[in-house]
């Protein structure tokens, strides 16, 4: 398991509100527990050979959002490192294609991350003008999804 994955799981545990989480397999076992009141997490993890807890660094601060582009649209980005995928399903249509109006509340994509499948709204109103993955890729936190003509 790599770094990626640790904070995938951190970010998970965060925005769930996961206080413990543990996965173990057959050449490894990790370990993650939050601090109480805001406390750094701290992280075991095992394989053979090694064992250790190392403590994670608080996370960083988010600059606000940058103004949009010039264009006037915004873009919808990932709010976590995964796999993109338009639709709910293979056999399924896509969540939004270009010309859907979407609202803040509006499913525009699934994004799976350690095999949970998580929906992102658009969280903000207008028109999908563009999208910028391709389905089944992956994408880094903060990586823009689609661009949104607003309304």
């Amino acid at each position: 398991m790599d770094i990626k994955d640790i904070k995938a799981i951190i970010d998970l545990m965060k925005k769930n509100s996961i206080t413990e989480f543990e996965l173990e397999r057959q050449d490894s076992k990790i370990r993650l527990k939050r601090g109480l009141n805001g406390g750094s997490p701290v992280v075991q993890y095992d394989e053979p050979g090694t064992a250790g807890v190392v403590p994670v660094l608080p996370p960083v601060a988010v600059a606000p959002a940058a103004p949009p582009p010039a264009t006037g649209e915004i873009e919808v980005k990932s709010p976590m490192i995964g796999t993109f995928y338009r639709a709910p399903s293979p056999e399924a249509g896509s969540y939004v294609e270009i010309g859907t109006e979407i609202n803040p509340e509006s499913v525009v994509c699934i994004i799976e991350a350690m095999k949970v499948m998580n929906e992102i709204k658009a969280e903000v109103k207008g028109v999908i003008t563009q999208v910028l993955v391709e389905n089944a890729k992956p994408v880094e936190f903060g990586q823009p999804l689609f661009k949104v003509r607003p309304a």
